[in-house]
């Protein structure tokens, strides 16, 4: 298997990122970690968001900016992370009302098409990162996350897989990777227990009024349910430049000890 170079998703450790950005930067760094994927900046410019990740040797590979916040000031936007240095912009998520099987998921998609232009005019390269609800069927069965990838081409969008919402979906996630081969150039590798439930997206701060008794918790890598064997040998035949290692609530460890976690089982799988 190739070695690839491994990022933090910063969204993982955003408390103590807000905190210190530049003293968790440098723990990231000293953790083994090769590189890290933006959440926001941090009360920082973009340019001391490039500089701070200079110094302490991290690269920044892609930022995760709002739909709605690109939408806004795509042209605006899309400068900060190229400031940065940023290979990649990833969409992180779409509300309800933007969803497939919405009536606004037809503008969304024309949206994506222009902030994929746009972004590839100044050389970066636009990502989508999935949850569950894009595995919602269409009206030509195909699922959301499909129809979007059908509908927007390679050229304007690249996807931004995560393994931890394909499986929650009832798929497998090193067949899902091998899918996009040549379209997946960034992996997000995250680990769970349980199964799908109502309970998963209050975990990242979302409220759901439908409560079950099934239980669904976040783990750091290597510590759950996940086949990431499987998925690293899917990354390296897809032709991934990247993966990085999300976690998006802590319950056993701080933020920082799942961060280590996590980086030292992928070290052990020769990453």
């Amino acid at each position: 298997m190739r070695k690839m170079p491994i990022a933090l998703q910063v969204f993982s450790i955003r408390e103590e990122a807000e905190k210190d950005f530049r003293g968790t930067m440098k723990l990231v760094k000293e953790m083994g970690y090769d590189g890290v994927e933006l959440a926001g900046l941090y009360n920082y410019s973009p340019e001391e968001i490039r500089d701070i990740l200079s110094e302490t040797g991290l690269t920044a590979i892609s930022a995760h900016v709002p739909y709605q916040t690109l939408i806004e000031d795509m042209e605006g936007t899309i400068d900060q992370y190229v400031t940065i240095g940023c290979s990649y912009i990833a969409i992180p998520y779409l509300t309800e009302e933007y969803r497939p099987g919405t009536d606004k998921f037809v503008e969304v998609i024309e949206n994506i098409k222009k902030i994929g232009k746009l972004c590839k005019s100044q050389n970066v390269v636009l990502l989508y990162h999935n949850h569950d609800f894009e595995f919602v069927k269409m009206d030509n069965g195909q699922y959301g996350l499909d129809y979007l990838y059908e509908k927007v081409t390679p050229e304007y969008l690249q996807t931004e897989i995560d393994t931890c919402w394909v499986n929650v979906s009832g798929l497998d996630p090193a067949e899902y990777i091998k899918k996009y081969a040549g379209r997946a150039p960034v992996v997000h590798l995250k680990d769970f227990v349980g199964s799908k439930s109502e309970n998963m997206y209050e975990l990242i701060g979302i409220e759901s009024e439908k409560k079950d008794s099934e239980t669904f918790a976040f783990r750091a890598v290597g510590s759950g349910k996940q086949d990431f064997l499987s998925i690293l040998a899917a990354a390296d035949e897809a032709g991934s430049k990247w993966v990085v290692v999300e976690q998006d609530a802590h319950e056993q460890n701080t933020s920082l000890e799942d961060a280590r976690i996590s980086i030292e089982y992928l070290k052990t799988l020769g990453l």
